[in-house]
């Protein structure tokens, strides 16, 4: 069965939707759920659902990423997965480390990328005027919020819409929309999966 490792640095609410598709579904196994902050809120969640954790607290890498990504390195090894799953992993990883994973490694990004890569993406969406927003799994390159894109969730923007309310709106799609494409993505297919007025319950 393909092992799956997931990468967080807070409450790891988009870990939890993945852990529950594989749990549910069977069609993959969560291996590791690692955290770049020992505090992270969603490691306890991931231990709640049987899964195991580790943490390497970028803080004692300060200056040196690449003795930080070794520590990475070092605890996925102990895991072996065969895919890597960033979940608001909040840390840019080098060209080195992605490389290591090409073709093996997603993100997901609150924007419909290529728009607002980066941060600030809804109120940036805002600020454009944009009449539709959402967000977006790809392949992880060497480039920030760039690679293949495999899938979108989109919504309407509201007259009414805040920064704040855009990213709440938006979180219930990310949560519908990266446990399908991780679960294309482990059968091998790469087509694009768009989801419009998702059923997010």
């Amino acid at each position: 069965m393909t092992r799956i490792a997931v990468l967080i640095s807070g409450g790891g609410s988009n870990m939890v939707a993945l852990v529950r598709a594989m749990q549910a579904g069977g069609w993959a196994e969560p291996v590791l759920v690692l955290a770049n902050d020992p505090d992270a809120g969603g490691l306890e969640k991931a231990r709640s659902m049987g899964v195991p954790i580790a943490a390497v607290d970028h803080r004692d890498f300060k200056g040196d990423r690449p003795a930080f990504e070794k520590a990475l390195s070092d605890a996925l090894a102990t895991a072996q997965p065969d895919i890597l799953c960033l979940a608001g992993f909040m840390r840019v990883l080098t060209a080195d480390f992605v490389a290591q994973w090409a073709g093996r490694m997603l993100n997901i990004h609150p924007s419909l990328l290529p728009k607002y890569k980066g941060l600030q993406t809804h109120a940036r969406a805002l600020d454009a005027g944009d009449l539709q927003h959402g967000c977006t799994v790809h392949e992880v390159t060497s480039e920030l919020d760039d690679g293949p894109i495999l899938g979108q969730a989109t919504l309407d923007v509201a007259p009414d819409d805040t920064p704040e309310t855009l990213a709440t709106r938006v979180l219930p799609l990310e949560h519908a929309l990266y446990p399908r494409v991780l679960e294309r993505f482990v059968a091998g297919d790469k087509t694009l999966l768009s989801l419009r007025d998702v059923n997010v319950d």
